[in-house]
């Protein structure tokens, strides 16, 4: 049976707590905090565990913080290769003010990683890989790593023919497109600083994604949209796929439980649209809880049902002139 792994060089320990009522300048008295093992990939593993998924989560952890991530896994279940680094795992906080019903979201950025640390975790990927594996690479890169490092991932991928589902932005993702991809999944702000546009108009984004699909090596796109939903595009087809309508208390982890679906989902052997709908049902369950607890699968299987039954499927686009 084919794995799926993931890989994130930036991981987090999120804390989260909850707070009276947001005000400057006094002391704020907290809940207890929570914590989660946090970061792109690393929340794709939590994410899958909650669906009934297994995967393998391979990231760089290092210092008291490190040690407290492995922990976190470790209490979980989730299977972990970990690449030690000198620098101290990051910290993020999450602050939930009961009163306004408002969410506050400090991030820190990551300590630096030496080239023997990431050239590691690539070298410990390439040899958990095998033909037809899922690699899920997602995640910003912290300080020290070259923006071209999913481009060799994605070249590892190909080697091992390994099918690539990537979710990172800015630099990074630029030079990963030039690379084949067989899943990528931008959100909209994303997909516009991909094309250098600081804003794309819903009118023009079937025409955008399709000239993208033109000229990259990428099997499919699906660009996430929040609320809205998502686009899947093809080569010369785009599939809008709805997202139901829910009491949002939390957007933490919501992409990344979006990719856990539809990794799953490719696993499971569904349909292209059958994931993408999946996905959309597992990115929108996420924001439903309140506890950084990601997607829950009673909560994905009934909006499923619903993305499934609202989804209209359109003809083949071509391209405006």
């Amino acid at each position: 049976m084919n794995k799926i792994i993931t890989l994130t060089v930036n991981p987090v320990i999120d804390k989260t707590t909850t707070v009276d009522g947001m005000e400057p300048n006094r002391k704020l008295r907290c809940s207890a905090p929570t914590y989660f093992p946090g970061g792109g990939g690393i929340n794709v593993s939590r994410a899958l565990q909650n669906l009934g998924g297994r995967s393998t989560a391979i990231y760089l952890a290092g210092g008291a913080s490190g040690v407290h991530m492995q922990r976190l896994m470790e209490v979980r279940g989730i299977e972990q290769k970990v690449v030690s680094q000198e620098g101290r795992t990051r910290e993020n906080l999450s602050v939930s003010d009961t009163k306004h019903k408002l969410q506050y979201r400090f991030g820190v950025p990551g300590a630096f990683v030496k080239e023997r640390e990431w050239k590691e975790s690539l070298r410990l990927l390439e040899t958990q890989l095998n033909d037809g594996d899922y690699i899920v690479a997602s995640g910003k890169l912290p300080p020290g790593v070259p923006t071209t490092y999913f481009a060799q991932v994605a070249a590892i991928a190909n080697k091992k023919n390994a099918l690539l589902i990537l979710d990172t932005k800015g630099d990074e993702l630029k030079e990963a497109v030039k690379a084949p991809i067989f899943l990528l999944k931008p959100n909209l702000g994303e997909f516009s600083s991909l094309l250098d546009k600081s804003y794309i108009d819903f009118s023009e984004l079937e025409n955008l994604a399709i000239r993208f699909m033109a000229t990259h090596s990428c099997h499919i796109m699906v660009v996430s949209m929040g609320a809205k939903g998502a686009l899947m595009v093809f080569m010369d087809q785009c599939i809008f796929i709805p997202a139901p309508m829910v009491l949002q208390k939390n957007k933490i982890g919501a992409g990344d439980s979006m990719v856990a679906g539809m990794t799953l989902g490719l696993e499971e052997g569904r349909s292209f649209l059958e994931m993408a709908q999946y996905g959309v049902a597992c990115g929108t369950a996420a924001t439903m809880t309140s506890d950084g607890e990601l997607c829950k699968k009673a909560d994905v299987d009934a909006l499923y049902s619903w993305v499934k039954k609202h989804t209209k499927l359109g003809k083949k686009t071509k391209e405006k002139s």
